[in-house]
């Protein structure tokens, strides 16, 4: 039985053959998963950064994200609690020295935290990435 709408019975805005009915090009709800820890501005910031680098020294994040010493060490902290970064502390010469980094679970959290924005997008109509 058909449904009205479409000639393969699919409500209106369903693609024949797509489980999910997304547009083409967007990722389904299992590999997106949004995330209330990774979202607040601040620490999708910083969980941005730690995307694109292997290890980020404390002070390139504090500068690069404009974050006092002391918000900067909660906000890692936060993080860190959830399992999604890894601080590593030691010494460069009598200097002490505080890098970061994505942790696997992070990584995998900040993918799926993208890819559920880039649905909540796409629904619109419109693209977050350039075209």
């Amino acid at each position: 039985m058909t449904k009205p709408g479409s000639p393969s019975g699919e409500p209106p805005g369903v693609k024949p053959g797509s489980p999910s009915g997304e547009p083409p090009g967007v990722r389904s709800v299992r590999s997106a998963k949004f995330d209330e820890l990774i979202h607040a501005p601040t620490r999708l910031a910083i969980v941005s950064l730690l995307a694109a680098s292997e290890w980020a020294d404390f002070k390139f994040i504090r500068d690069t994200v404009n974050l006092s010493d002391s918000a900067l060490s909660k906000q890692l902290s936060t993080l860190e609690d959830a399992g999604y970064v890894e601080i590593r502390k030691g010494f460069v010469g009598k200097w002490p020295r505080t890098s970061a980094r994505l942790t696997r679970a992070g990584r995998t959290a900040f993918d799926q935290h993208v890819a559920a924005l880039q649905e909540i997008v796409a629904r619109s109509g419109a693209t977050i990435l350039p075209q």
